[in-house]
């Protein structure tokens, strides 16, 4: 994985999370599971019936990402860890937002994410909160092996839009890889400062901001969550698509995070079949 940042660290808390699922017959399974500091998965939960549509793994094992201290502050390193072996899928998503809370001088939260993948992995987490005056670090690298399929998501709101904060004197580095075997398919990086929220050559007055990424693709795929952006009620969105060497990648820009991630959910209900032989089942958690 790449890190991005040599910020000097105030002491904070560090914790690991290290996930391993593999096909165990017709169901996915957690088959080892270590952690280090405050970051865990409680049990696996298995919503979905055991027999897809024409599914291409065994029944997904969906988990949920637990960071018990609510959010991260200066000095914080989290960093997850899984592997999804062949024939295996797993949903992973959180119970909540993420929040990266203000930092002291110069220290840095850091959020390190590093995905190995030969079945199917969905990445579905709820949004990442941004607040005034944080320094942050949001580090997601995808390593795809043989068959490998992903399908992911990295949602942000910038500041306290209901409270009329900005991001203010904070700073946001974020950096989103993809890679097939040794060959890299995709990369984002992507700095924020306040002085590019407002300006149109920067965000243009937008608060959240997202990015979707799934592989692999087709025109097929392109041309039917082109025809669900047609029908979506995108006030307050600007959503584009692309296809570049099988990767779809869909970006968005929006006044609120949740309309954000309500369209990405709707995209991804329109992809799941034709990537994962299943219809979209909601994570339960995102109905509390």
């Amino acid at each position: 994985m790449t890190v991005l940042g040599t910020d000097a660290q105030d002491k904070g808390w560090a914790a690991r999370l290290r996930l391993r699922l593999e096909a165990r017959g017709a169901c996915t399974r957690l088959t080892a599971r270590s952690h280090e500091g405050p970051l865990l998965v409680q049990k696996p939960l298995y919503p979905e019936p055991e027999t897809p549509m024409g599914g291409v793994c065994a029944a997904p094992c969906h988990l949920y990402i637990i960071h018990p201290p609510g959010g991260v502050v200066g000095g914080d390193r989290l960093a997850l860890e899984a592997c999804v072996a062949g024939g295996a899928h797993a949903l992973l998503t959180t119970p909540a937002a993420g929040k990266f809370y203000r930092c002291a001088g110069q220290s840095l939260g850091t959020l390190h994410q590093c995905f190995e993948v030969e079945g199917l992995l969905e990445w579905l987490p709820q949004e990442n909160i941004f607040f005034p005056g944080c320094h942050a670090e949001l580090a997601t690298s995808v390593r795809l092996k043989g068959a490998g399929r992903f399908v992911g998501w990295e949602l942000a709101c910038l500041g306290l839009p209901a409270s009329e904060r900005a991001l203010e004197s904070g700073r946001l580095r974020q950096r989103i890889e993809l890679w097939h075997e040794e060959r890299m398919l995709l990369v984002e990086p992507l700095r924020i400062e306040s002085d590019c929220l407002a300006p149109r050559w920067g965000l243009a007055g937008h608060v959240a901001l997202g990015t979707l990424v799934v592989f692999p693709a087709g025109e097929a795929l392109l041309a039917q969550v082109r025809a669900r952006l047609e029908v979506l009620d995108c006030a307050g969105l600007s959503l584009a698509c692309t296809l570049v060497d099988a990767v779809l990648c869909c970006r968005g820009l929006a006044q609120r995070a949740d309309r954000l991630r309500e369209a990405f959910v709707q995209l991804w209900s329109t992809l799941r079949p034709a990537v994962a032989g299943r219809g979209a089942v909601r994570p339960r958690i995102w109905a509390t």
